[in-house]
């Protein structure tokens, strides 16, 4: 009996050490990147892009209640505010928009992460979030432009502040900053590079997400792409850093077509990123490319292609991962 007990003790104690050691194993860069998974964008894209938020015009009470869904991801996530305690707002007056929200202010939504090491280093990670409203009773919800890279921004920061709790946090602090006003002339984006949160010459890297949920028209077929536009063009430090991590990790078709000069859909100067980039702050822009649901009523969530969204939002989180922890900050050398 004695011998039972003895070998019952020695056999509970190894299960408790083995089980032990898998809980303190530190997860790694792609452990935190394979939390965004597609099921969890759906559930959110199908709130944040369905009818009741009124196609997120910007100024609109959908475009404010698609603030307040953002607003409160991030305080049930813990996820900080920048500005102060559970204010994730950065209001931008009615005046600032020209006339074209109907005298109506709206607000850019901004969530942080505190760098354990270089707190003072900035990584923007930018998304739009409003969209081009109602038409003729019609909702035009918006799901991959740009539903999608709002959610998927999201689920990056969810699994930054996994890595944080874990003691495994960015080295370099990360904002998250959702911008209104983009479909009427990348208001809101502007207007953070006019009124900064944190210092512009400590902003390394803009990594702008719009429209990345579908398969472009000109790439039907092909599941396993996205465009980039813009990584080369400020820093080359940056361009090789997302090539290397790509293939490191994700393996996507990394598609240039748009980045060149001569395109004549001028989509480098079309999103966010182009205002960082004005600032000589170097960018990348994440893109699937045009489709026939492009600006109508039809670009709804039942079309968006879910494990693509996922495995581009991975590629997004591991280049910032890489940014935000690499030894030397990224130098625009161009």
């Amino acid at each position: 009996m004695i011998r039972l007990l003895l070998l019952f003790t020695v056999v509970l104690n190894v299960s408790c050490n083995s089980a032990q050691n898998a809980t303190s194993k530190k997860m790694s860069a792609e452990d935190y990147a394979n939390t965004i998974n597609a099921e969890t964008l759906k559930t959110h894209l199908y709130t944040f892009a369905g009818n009741q938020m009124e196609g997120r015009m910007t100024g609109e009470n959908g475009n404010n209640m698609a603030a307040e869904y953002l607003r409160n991801f991030y305080i049930d996530e813990g996820i900080e505010s920048p500005i102060e305690e559970k204010n994730y707002y950065q209001p931008i007056p009615a005046s600032y928009f020209n006339g074209k929200t109907k005298g109506k202010a709206s607000q850019n939504v901004v969530a942080f992460i505190k760098g354990s090491e270089k707190p003072e280093e900035i990584i923007v990670l930018s998304a739009h979030y409003d969209h081009v409203g109602t038409e003729n009773g019609k909702v035009y919800n918006g799901a991959d432009d740009d539903g999608s890279g709002t959610v998927s921004l999201i689920e990056i920061a969810k699994a930054f502040q996994k890595a944080k709790k874990q003691g495994n946090g960015p080295k370099r602090s990360i904002l998250f900053l959702h911008v209104t006003g983009e479909e009427i002339g990348l208001y809101g984006s502007k207007y953070y590079t006019e009124n900064p949160l944190f210092p512009l010459s400590n902003t390394l890297v803009n990594l702008n997400v719009d429209m990345i949920g579908r398969i472009g028209s000109e790439k039907e077929g092909n599941d396993n792409y996205v465009y980039l536009i813009g990584s080369d063009k400020l820093s080359q430090e940056l361009h090789d850093l997302s090539e290397d991590v790509n293939k490191r990790y994700t393996n996507l078709e990394l598609d240039y077509t748009y980045n060149d000069d001569n395109d004549p859909n001028r989509f480098y100067y079309r999103s966010d990123h182009y205002n960082f980039a004005k600032n000589n702050i170097p960018v990348i822009f994440y893109f699937n490319g045009t489709h026939e649901d492009y600006h109508k009523h039809t670009d709804t969530p039942d079309k968006i292609e879910y494990e693509l969204l996922a495995k581009r939002s991975k590629l997004i989180f591991l280049t910032a991962w890489e940014v935000a922890n690499r030894e030397e900050r990224i130098k625009s050398d161009k």
